[in-house]
């Protein structure tokens, strides 16, 4: 492959942190106050306000807001997946610009290769993900516009029915994620054309950036400060039902 060996340490490490931490935030999520611990409060709260009115034009259009989102790096995922693509038929010239870096590793034309197929590789999953994130904003539209009209209900196959719309509302949530976690990853990657040391700073990096912006960020703090402002019984009972 002509790859020094440095160069595997440091894709193994960049895999490590990248599948590392998302089991890691998987685990420590079910019994810390994290983003996706609090929002699925929050989603199940807004879920439960559906039931409130029959016009659910407002609903809809917060919906459509982050759906846009999605559709935004959907698309622009497409268009740098081109790009990447684009660079196979310009080894030599990547291999000129890269030597002109002075701390730059030995590049030949087969390791470039390597590393424009770890970028394509990662563009391709990140529109996968965001795709499906597209889908499910799609399905909780559905099941929003079966929502009957039932003001302050108290019966439990609709609050059973809330329930699921913040879990598929969750799960397009968490794709997203996954899709923006990609493109994190992918700043990592470009380190690797550099240097393979550079490449392992970078993956440590952004597992320390992603870590503090899920578990310690101010954003966080106002969440869950959010959750005890609104100090609605129905609420509470409900979310600790969820909080397992």
């Amino acid at each position: 492959m002509q790859l020094l060996v440095v160069d595997y340490i440091s894709l193994i490490i960049f895999f490590s942190c990248w599948i590392g931490y998302t089991q890691f935030s998987r685990v420590k999520a079910k019994n810390t106050a994290c983003l996706s611990r609090c929002l699925h409060q929050h989603r199940i709260h807004w879920m439960r306000q559906i039931f409130d009115t029959d016009i659910k034009v407002a609903h809809a259009s917060l919906l459509a807001n982050l759906e846009r989102n999605v559709a935004f790096f959907a698309s622009t995922t497409l268009l740098v997946l081109a790009g990447v693509l684009t660079l196979f038929t310009q080894v030599d010239n990547v291999k000129e610009v890269l030597s002109s870096i002075p701390i730059s590793n030995d590049n030949n034309s087969l390791s470039i290769q390597v590393k424009l197929s770890l970028l394509a590789l990662i563009f391709v999953m990140a529109f996968f993900q965001f795709t499906w994130s597209m889908r499910q904003y799609g399905f909780l539209n559905i099941m929003i516009g079966a929502a009957p009209f039932e003001p302050n209900t108290t019966k439990t196959h609709l609050l059973d029915y809330a329930k699921q719309m913040g879990v598929v509302q969750d799960q397009a949530g968490h794709a997203y994620n996954y899709g923006l976690r990609s493109y994190y990853f992918s700043l990592a990657a470009i380190g690797w054309f550099i240097h393979p040391l550079l490449f392992i700073f970078a993956s440590l990096s952004v597992v320390y950036v992603l870590y503090y912006r899920e578990f310690k960020s101010r954003a966080l703090r106002a969440i869950v400060d959010g959750i005890e402002s609104l100090d609605l019984e129905g609420f509470n009972k409900y979310g600790k039902k969820q909080g397992e």
